[in-house]
Order: structure tokens, then C-alpha cells, then sequence
């Protein structure tokens, strides 16, 4: 009986036993393994976010340009402008530092970026380094110190206030011209002669004025120009020594 049941099972099936109740159907389903690989997937994903959204599936990019720019979802901001970075802004800050006499247009100031100043910083740094200077932990620590005190006097001064990073964003701007400085320096001593301290004045002067003028068109302290140029112009000296000496 167990040789039977083991061994003699085509012959039991094959013979069409109307009363083994074993009977197949056919069913309107297909095959899942058919549709898990190539565009059966996609299209049921397709399908199934146009039922739910009431339009198709976006086309997105999958390149690592596409994090840069405009090629993700649709209506997504470039990963800069999450970011806070705004050429066009940077440019016109570079531009009001460059040409202090231009009337500004003060809703280039009303985000905080700090691309601009810790480019200029950086570069700074990187002239002195190469004219012999390794002064990159005093810029920074100028600079934050420096920062600090200019942001509590603006605050002391000015019945709105001002926030400390729109602080420093208009001081790193304005520390263009020292940049230059550090420019000139790759290509002479500056320690030497009148025309060294000469070209140290220069952009104190230029940076301060500058840096001045926007403080008091933001916080609208016309009439404490002088006050507001003291600091900062013993805050760009202190650039300008670094760089000199």
C-alpha cells in the first residue's frame, strides 16, 4: 500500500478519476512574477499615484547635478537657497562695498548670509599665508571678538537693534578692502616706506566708511554716523595691522 501510494501516483491521476475531487480552474490572475520586473512595476506605481493624486507621477532626476539645482520634484528650491546662499544678493553686497557713494537698497540686507565674509576671510588668510603670515587663528579670533562688541554698541545705540549675524554679514562684506591689502602685500613689503602705511590707510578708510554707511541706513542712525565709524574703524585697524605686520 505505501509502494502505491509513493510510487503509483501518475498512474492514479492520469487516469481522470471523475470522484478524487481534484479539479483545476482556470482564474482571471496573472502571474506576479510576470509584472515584479521592467515596466510592470512602473506602470502599477503609476497608476496607483494617478488614482490617489488626480495627476501623473513627476519625472524625477537622479543625477548629483540635481541637488544643486532645479532637477528634483517639482516646485523644490535649489539645496543653495535652502542653504541661505543667494548670488545675486552676494553680488550686490560685494558691489555696495566696492562703490560705498551708490545709494543702497536696504532689502539686499534683510538676510543674514555669511558666504560672502567667510569667503573673504578665507582668502585673506590664504595672502597672508602665502607672503609668510600664518595668521588664520587671529582673523578669526579678531573677527568674533570684534563682532561682538560692534553688535552690542549698535544695540546700545539703536532703538530697534540689530541681530548679531546681519552684524557680521555687513562687517565681512566690508572687510573687501583689506583683502585687497593682502593683495598688494604678495607683491611688496609693506612694512617699508610711506608707501606701505599708505596703502594700509587706504582701505581702513574705505572699509570703514563703508561698513558705516550701511550700519546707519539699516538702523536708520543718520546722525550717529561718527559714532558708529569709531569701532569699526578700530575693527578693520586691527585687520589692517594684522595684514601690515
Amino acid at each position: 500500500m505505501a509502494h502505491s501510494v509513493l510510487f503509483d501516483q501518475d498512474q492514479m491521476y492520469s487516469g481522470g478519476n471523475p470522484n478524487d475531487g481534484l479539479e483545476f480552474y482556470q482564474t482571471q490572475y496573472a502571474d506576479p512574477s510576470s509584472t515584479a520586473t521592467g515596466t510592470g512595476v512602473q506602470g502599477s506605481a503609476d497608476e496607483f499615484y494617478a488614482s490617489s493624486y488626480g495627476t501623473a507621477l513627476p519625472i524625477v532626476e537622479r543625477s548629483w547635478l540635481a541637488a544643486f539645482g532645479t532637477g528634483g520634484f517639482p516646485n523644490e528650491p535649489p539645496l543653495l537657497e535652502e542653504l541661505g546662499i543667494n548670488f545675486q544678493h552676494i553680488k550686490s553686497k560685494t558691489l555696495a562695498v566696492l562703490n560705498p557713494f551708490k545709494p543702497l537698497d536696504t532689502k539686499i540686507y534683510d538676510d543674514s548670509d555669511m558666504a560672502g565674509p567667510l569667503l573673504f576671510i578665507l582668502v585673506l588668510g590664504t595672502f597672508l599665508l602665502l607672503s609668510g603670515k600664518s595668521q588664520f587663528g587671529y582673523i578669526y579670533g579678531v573677527a568674533l571678538m570684534g563682532t561682538m562688541g560692534i553688535w552690542a554698541i549698535l544695540n546700545l545705540m539703536s532703538q530697534d537693534g540689530v541681530e548679531v549675524m546681519r552684524t557680521a554679514s555687513i562687517l565681512g562684506y566690508c572687510l573687501l578692502p583689506i583683502v585687497f591689502l593682502g593683495s598688494i602685500g604678495l607683491a611688496m613689503d609693506l612694512k617699508t616706506g610711506q608707501l606701505g602705511t599708505l596703502a594700509a590707510v587706504i582701505p581702513i578708510a574705505w572699509s570703514t566708511y563703508s561698513s558705516a554707511t550701511m550700519f546707519v541706513t539699516v538702523l536708520s542712525m543718520s546722525e550717529q554716523r561718527l559714532l558708529v565709524a569709531y569701532p569699526v574703524c578700530l575693527f578693520y585697524t586691527s585687520f589692517a595691522l594684522l595684514t601690515v605686520f
